[in-house]
């Protein structure tokens, strides 16, 4: 999501708290907020599949192979 896109979520947000919304902004502030959501889980998402931690035996688990159904080549 753009910073433009976050800057007119922000503003809805503001307008709204000041004087109200119209239904088409109201519209258009849910439907962006759905976006950024969806965004955000997205990224989230690929940050945890990247994770790897170390075994208490030494060994390397990588956490997005075994929970986030992500295969990786191992070349």
């Amino acid at each position: 999501m753009n910073q433009e896109r976050i800057d007119r979520i922000n503003a809805l947000a503001r307008k709204s708290k000041a004087e109200g919304l119209t239904e088409e902004e109201k519209a258009e502030q849910a439907a962006l907020r759905k976006e950024y959501i969806a965004d955000f889980r997205a990224s989230l998402r690929g940050t945890l599949n990247n994770i790897s931690i170390q075994e208490a035996d030494g060994s390397i688990t990588n956490l997005g192979e075994k929970y986030g159904n992500v295969k990786r080549n191992k070349n």
